[in-house]
């Protein structure tokens, strides 16, 4: 019996033309999700950078000179210095870098060819393609060469005084403003995310670079911050579809444990018998004390020497009829002390980034006396997300 295939076209189809109403829908302001105090902070913090700015460059400027000890695209620096701290064009090399260069640009432009709307256009885009390459694109900068040009400025002394101090100044007020209201500033561009973040992701960072590089255009929020930002939508999406299902609802309640004192060769048999992959170590009043693994017994088997491993672990697991033995003989020896638990009342929603970031494959639940009262696996996850 023949099949066909079902083929793909190799070009992208056409947008679909968009009518007059949406294009216009598209020019309204979105809403700003920021709230009254975080536009309080970004206010005052302007407005501090910017005196502190104005007040310092005027008491250190030359006396006498002709150059302004203030320039205005300082204020649209502070817009975003202040404003959002995290873009990658807020950054203290996109301030000075840009602003500085791009008043060189300006200034080269004047000497060159004097003023004029070709000259203003050409020391713009000038700025713009040296600000791409040095890696210091700032909005503000394009402000600073047109500045340059309708001014007639001549003097490249004006690129570092007032442009250079103004922007160093501003930076420095943004550096202990933003770290004391609690904003990163500098906001390192190839920090890592959370670690709660990342483990939601059904993504690795190679596929988000891959879909920024097909983007091909430039984003105003650092790379970091997108992949937090993904990782708690898709946290979010797990809340609302998982709702207020809890550990208690889908963990599993019948138990197989073992105690501290139980023979290396039992407990091996419960996991055998019971196909399960963990075995709870608890007390006396079934408070958990550790949990054991197929990994715990191969640990000692010492499984870098491949040959020979399976009689090791077989003369592991043998109890010594002797009353000295130099192996270990009972759970307790080999079990791993540290565990992860949740408690009964908890969330599944929030299981999903422990079992995704630490390779868990199962978490002891307990209850308020911090007894071990069921378990819950990725089976039970998974199940209960698909019963959503």
């Amino acid at each position: 019996m023949s099949t066909s295939l079902i083929t793909t076209p190799t070009t992208s189809p056409a947008p679909m033309r968009r009518s007059a109403a949406a294009w216009a829908l598209d020019l309204l302001p979105a809403r700003m999700p920021v709230d009254a105090r975080e536009r309080l902070r970004v206010v005052v913090g302007a407005a501090i950078g910017v005196l502190l700015t104005a007040l310092l460059c005027r008491a250190f400027g030359a006396p006498g000179t002709v150059l302004p000890w203030l320039v205005a695209p300082i204020g649209a620096s502070a817009v975003l210095v202040f404003g959002v701290p995290g873009s990658p064009m807020a950054q203290p090399w996109a301030v000075v870098g840009g602003n500085t260069v791009s008043a060189l640009a300006g200034i080269a432009c004047v000497l060159a060819f004097g003023g004029g709307p070709s000259v203003a256009a050409l020391a713009v885009g000038l700025a713009i393609a040296a600000m791409f390459t040095l890696r210091c694109l700032h909005p503000p900068g394009g402000a600073c060469a047109l500045l340059t040009v309708l001014g007639a400025v001549g003097d490249p002394r004006f690129a570092l005084a007032p442009v250079l101090l103004n922007s160093v100044v501003l930076v420095i007020a943004g550096v202990a403003y933003n770290g004391a209201t609690r904003r990163r500033y500098p906001h390192g561009q190839h920090a890592a995310a959370s670690p709660d973040t990342t483990a939601a992701h059904r993504f690795d960072e190679a596929d988000l670079d891959a879909v920024i590089a097909r983007y091909n255009q430039v984003l105003d929020i650092g790379r970091d911050d997108l992949q937090d930002l993904l990782g708690q939508a898709e946290l979010q999406a797990y809340r609302r579809k998982m709702g207020a299902t809890r550990c208690a609802d889908i963990m599993s309640r019948e138990l197989v444990t073992a105690e501290f004192g139980t023979r290396l060769q039992d407990a091996w048999a419960l996991l055998r018998a019971k196909g399960i992959k963990a075995l709870p170590v608890v007390d006396r009043a079934s408070r958990i004390v550790g949990i054991v693994t197929f990994a715990d017994f191969l640990r000692g088997t010492e499984l870098d020497l491949h040959a020979g491993w399976a009689e090791r672990l077989r003369a592991m697991i043998r109890a010594t009829t002797t009353s000295h033995s130099d192996k270990p003989e009972v759970v307790g020896q080999i079990m791993t002390r540290r565990v992860r638990v949740a408690s009964a009342d908890r969330p599944i929603s929030e299981l999903v980034p422990v079992f995704a970031a630490t390779g868990h494959h199962h978490i002891p639940i307990i209850d308020a006396e911090q007894r071990l009262v069921g378990i819950v696996t990725q089976s039970d996850l998974v199940a209960a997300v698909c019963r959503r």
